[in-house]
């Protein structure tokens, strides 16, 4: 006799333990006969035990992966660690203990939840980014990328975190914040490694076109914000009585007659060289240091004052050749544009304030369209004029559409050779370098004879030492105590040389590590042939933090990839779908806030399918999730009368034929089908209730024949076993009596007479409130129910006459109609 309750923890392990043996989700490599489906869940970083964000984004990820199984596709479905990176490192400093220790004791932890919670993974493709056998890889492409001039070193003014001692990308400070750890970033000049991602600026924008309706608008929204495509004019000042050019980016070429002033960035090598040797150059350098130790954020504040020294120079305005001062001030960055500007105040509003604070001209060169309006003034504004018009003070240029004379300038100006047409980009090259221990090593070697020198490819990889026992930041990376690691031959001359210390940012690792997933081929990073197969991943499922960082560099990976004929496509993700974040009461949870919720604890509580269900039912998966409006507890409840509901329904009681069970069990197929096809999987789980229920009903009042219960009852097994695995098959082996699993069965379809619906009521409202109901067919479409709304004349009395802005359908059955009051 089958148990009356559903004992996960008696039958979670049970079934996670068979599918590993019989490898029930390894890809069939020989398989050629069904389509290939490669579902790619983000890298996790073992920092610990998988947190809630993970349960949620993984779960999701394995719906989708096991869902397309069932549907007849050879599915992908892998999994690795993201496992370098400053977490670990600093965990290592404060426990006492090397950091690769830490991270394979986490790695080890979250592998057996991925376990517990049924993921369904093809281990047999595992890997870690600091196995030598995967980091050997990343060296290889770093060297290639080396070897084309993607991959090179400068010194520049860097951002630096002072808490944990490294550099970061201007991708990793958020409002002037270390992302890791939230220190306040500064600037320091240094020697680093950078990639030339620049070099794609416009590719990475103009692949997205493809991306549109398979990646949320909103993160293809932050990646052309971040890109920052501006279109303008180089135009060249010289500096009087020295003849250099300087050369300024502007989108405004059309103001230039109301430059009154030029800027440089106060790190610009020429303010230095303008003010040595004069008695300007002690309160210059004062001014320099000081605007140091302050952000990027800080700097371009709009809500700060501006600061600024005048470095004792002229540059001569090449459109009227006017005489204008040369200063330095901090709202001006050295790493964008080219670190020097015109100053325009009259019609730019850091420029305005800047001026007005040193008193220095406004001038005012557009003029508004509106003619009724007061004409502007340089000495009565009190802001800056940003908007269009027409060119005034601006010699032959007068009268002319700010657009038309935007053009005439920077041809009159090509024209001369001081200027030119000219794109440029917010995107800055990507610094990879690192000052840490816990990292890819860089393969370089400096050699004082010879330079930079590639490692051969024959020494990868460039193994990271183990006998380091000192990680405590100290400005530069712990590798460069370790002398006999150090130190080397130089693979060019064979002279005494010195191996690069600085490691390399995690991004690089999970930069292509999708691809390695198709073959871990032993002799190259990966199997083209292979790749060609499996690749572009056709859904990526992971948190939208990573809408800028990880996705961004991914694409541009797959782009030099492409150029060097490794791959056969431009874009690494079809389909993307970002989770929400999982919080407490409003707040993110964490250890020191006292609000920390744990997958495992809910596993032991509850049960892997619960703790899963739990997380997919609290709402739209990109929704954010508090965890304090969800109830494993109810979910919990709902699984037990799904038990006993499947079990009554294989008793073979006799019943009266029942074709609304038929109708229902038919039609949740359909809407379950079409919530899993657009990953809505609350509003699956959902439908699945109302179908058990339904079924239980049917069992208690003794409606449904034997077969219709059994149908009802494998069907709902059928559709519940991408969300609750364990479950699923303990029903599908055991109380339906199947041979083989569930989760290797075809998914169902559905009966098209029996989910039809002849008619249907549609509500119709007039600005949300009711003003009809009209019978329509049940397929109608969206014209037709407009039309029919439209022509109700219960709905034109409600409009009178204000005209219609938009009318919302919803086939079919409800329309609302907005009007224009």
């Amino acid at each position: 006799m089958a148990s009356e309750r559903y004992e996960p923890q008696q039958v979670e392990p049970k079934w996670a333990a068979a599918w590993e043996e019989q490898a029930l989700y390894r890809a069939d490599e020989s398989d050629t006969t069904r389509p290939r489906f490669y579902a790619l869940d983000m890298f996790p970083y073992p920092s610990g035990d998988l947190h809630m964000g993970h349960l949620e984004a993984f779960s999701g990820g394995d719906v989708i992966a096991r869902f397309k199984r069932r549907q007849g596709f050879n599915v992908l479905h892998p999994i690795g660690w993201d496992a370098f990176g400053l977490p670990a490192e600093n965990a290592a400093i404060k426990r006492g203990i090397h950091p690769k220790t830490w991270t394979y004791r986490n790695i080890e932890a979250q592998r057996a939840t991925f376990r517990r919670l049924g993921i369904s993974f093809d281990w047999s493709r595992t890997f870690n980014t600091c196995d030598p056998d995967y980091y050997r890889w990343t060296q290889w492409l770093f060297l290639r990328m080396h070897e084309r001039g993607l991959a090179y070193r400068k010194e520049s003014p860097v951002n630096w975190c002072p808490n944990d001692q490294t550099v970061l990308a201007n991708e990793q400070v958020i409002n002037g914040h270390c992302e890791r750890c939230d220190a306040v970033v500064v600037k320091r000049q240094l020697a680093q490694w950078y990639f030339k991602i620049t070099d794609y600026a416009q590719r990475l924008l103009d692949d997205m076109e493809g991306l549109e309706g398979r990646w949320s608008d909103k993160v293809l929204t932050m990646q052309r914000n971040w890109i920052g495509r501006s279109e303008g004019a180089y135009v060249d000042f010289e500096i009087e009585g020295t003849g250099e050019l300087v050369r300024v980016f502007t989108t405004r070429p059309d103001t230039l007659f109301g430059a009154t002033f030029f800027v440089l960035a106060p790190e610009h090598e020429l303010a230095e060289r303008l003010v040595a040797g004069t008695e300007r150059e002690a309160d210059f350098h004062e001014f320099r240091e000081r605007v140091a130790r302050e952000s990027e954020i800080e700097r371009l504040s709009t809500e700060r004052d501006k600061e600024g020294v005048f470095l004792g120079a002229y540059a001569i305005n090449p459109v009227n050749g006017e005489r204008i001062p040369v200063w330095a001030a901090d709202y001006v960055l050295t790493d964008y544009g080219t670190g020097a500007i015109m100053a325009v105040p009259a019609h730019d509003q850091r420029d305005f304030e800047f001026a007005r604070k040193y008193g220095l001209p406004i001038r005012v060169v557009i003029q508004p369209d509106d003619a009724g309006a007061v004409p502007l003034e340089g000495d009565s504004l009190t802001e800056a004029w940003v908007g269009d018009g027409r060119l005034v003070n601006s010699e032959a240029y007068d009268g002319l559409p700010w657009e038309e004379a935007k053009r005439r300038i920077t041809s009159d100006l090509a024209a001369r050779g001081r200027g030119e047409p000219a794109v440029n980009f917010r995107l800055r090259d990507w610094l990879v370098s690192r000052q840490r221990y816990w990292g890819c090593p860089i393969p370089i070697v400096h050699c004082p004879a010879c330079g930079e020198v590639r490692v051969p490819d024959d020494q990868l990889p460039v193994v990271l030492p183990e006998d380091v026992t000192d990680f405590v930041p100290k400005g530069r990376s712990p590798l460069a105590a370790v002398e006999s690691w150090v130190n080397v031959e130089c693979p060019s001359c064979g002279g005494p040389a010195k191996r690069e210390t600085d490691t390399m940012d995690t991004f690089v690792d999970s930069s292509w590590y999708f691809l390695r997933y198709t073959g871990l081929d032993p002799e190259r990073p990966f199997d083209p042939e292979r790749v060609a197969k499996w690749m572009p991943v056709d859904q990526y499922t992971g948190g939208i933090e990573h809408a800028i960082l990880h996705l961004l560099y991914s694409r541009f990976f797959t782009k030099v990839l492409d150029d060097m004929g490794m791959v056969g496509f431009t874009e690494p993700f079809k389909g993307l779908l970002n989770q929400g974040m999982v919080v407490m009461q409003g707040a993110a949870m964490s250890k020191s806030r006292g609000n920390l919720v744990e997958p495992s604890r809910i596993i032991d509580e509850h049960g892997a399918d619960v703790a899963r269900l739990t997380m997919l039912f609290a709402g739209p998966f990109e929704d954010d999730v508090d965890w304090a409006d969800v109830s494993p507890e109810g979910m919990g409840r709902w699984i037990q009368r799904v038990w006993r509901a499947v079990h009554g329904a294989v008793d073979d009681q006799p019943g009266e034929p029942d074709e609304e069970l038929e109708r229902l069990a038919h039609r949740t197929t359909q809407a379950v089908t079409d919530d899993l096809e657009r990953f809505r999987f609350n509003t699956a789980i959902s439908k699945l209730m109302v179908l058990s229920n339904g079924l239980t009903d049917a069992l208690r009042s003794g409606r449904g024949s034997a077969g219709q219960r059994r149908s009802a009852a494998e069907r709902l097994v059928h559709m519940l076993s991408p969300l609750a695995p364990f479950l699923s098959e303990e029903l599908w082996r055991r109380a339906l009596g199947q041979p083989e699993s569930v989760h290797v069965a075809a998914w169902p379809g559905f009966d098209p007479e029996l989910v039809r619906t002849e008619r249907v009521t549609c509500v119709v409202q007039v600005d949300g409130k009711l003003r009809d109901r009209v019978e329509v067919a049940a397929d109608a479409g969206e014209d037709q129910l407009r039309e029919i709304a439209l022509d109700s004349p219960k709905v034109r009395a409600a409009i009178g006459d204000r005209p219609v802005a938009r009318v919302v359908v919803v086939p079919p059955k409800l329309v609302n109609v907005v009007t224009r009051r």
